[in-house]
């Protein structure tokens, strides 16, 4: 993180500071484990205590916050302390540097088309026919099978696995070990007791803004489409 004035992050989330204007933080932290050059949030009263004793240069709080104690930080004052916070630690995560290119160890079928400003990790595979957009980030050791198609800014993480013929939108995220569009569990029972497994001929569309968590597991469908709707956010473990 780049340093930052107390006047220039008020600015930026159109709050009002109290205390020191000058003040300048690099680095953020919890309220209970800050330092100097540190920026922390106020918004859940059970950690009001810390904020008498926190070593963070800067504290961002909600407008309407009385404080009962004086108060060595200097403080923003702000509409909504959780969301602004959310809104910087998105700048921060923003202005990391991004990887770029396509790793020679990367497996990458001719017949594949991607789009501009890629990144493709070690050990990527890519297959026939799939379509990668822009700014795709392809992290090492994930699989992306025949015909699967990519929008713009999806970012893959490592060891996920997307299987033919699955679309995914724009500005979609899945995290690590996540698993798209294998077989639905489909067996009918036969006349000899056991069962015969029903081919799943569908897919899998994630829509756009959609994030899925590590670890998950979206089946295809047995014919048609498993679609998982515009803006939806799953967790771990599904």
């Amino acid at each position: 993180m780049m340093e930052f004035s107390a006047e220039m992050i008020a600015a930026q989330l159109s709050g009002e500071v109290v205390g020191d204007k000058q003040v300048k933080v690099h680095t953020l932290a919890k309220i209970e484990e800050g330092h100097p050059g540190a920026l922390s949030f106020l918004a859940n009263p059970k950690y009001e205590h810390y904020l008498y004793t926190t070593r963070s240069s800067i504290v961002i709080v909600n407008r309407s916050f009385i404080p009962a104690h004086p108060v060595a930080a200097t403080m923003i004052r702000v509409d909504d302390a959780y969301g602004c916070f959310a809104k910087l630690l998105e700048l921060y995560v923003a202005g990391k540097p991004r990887k770029t290119g396509i790793s020679p160890q990367a497996a990458i079928d001719e017949s594949a088309k991607l789009g501009e400003n890629c990144y493709v990790g070690a050990f990527a595979v890519i297959d026939r026919g799939a379509t990668i957009g822009d700014n795709c980030r392809i992290y090492p050791q994930v699989y992306i099978g025949d015909g699967v198609k990519l929008g713009d800014n999806v970012t893959v993480n490592a060891g996920v696995k997307i299987y033919e013929g699955c679309v995914v939108g724009n500005n979609v995220v899945i995290h690590a070990g996540s698993v798209i569009g294998a077989d639905g569990f489909g067996f009918a029972p036969n006349a000899s007791g056991s069962f015969d497994k029903i081919p799943q001929v569908g897919n899998v569309v994630l829509e756009d803004d959609v994030e899925i968590g590590a670890n998950t597991c979206i089946d295809r469908a047995t014919m048609g489409s498993t679609r998982i709707r515009r803006g939806v956010k799953l967790d771990n473990l599904i």
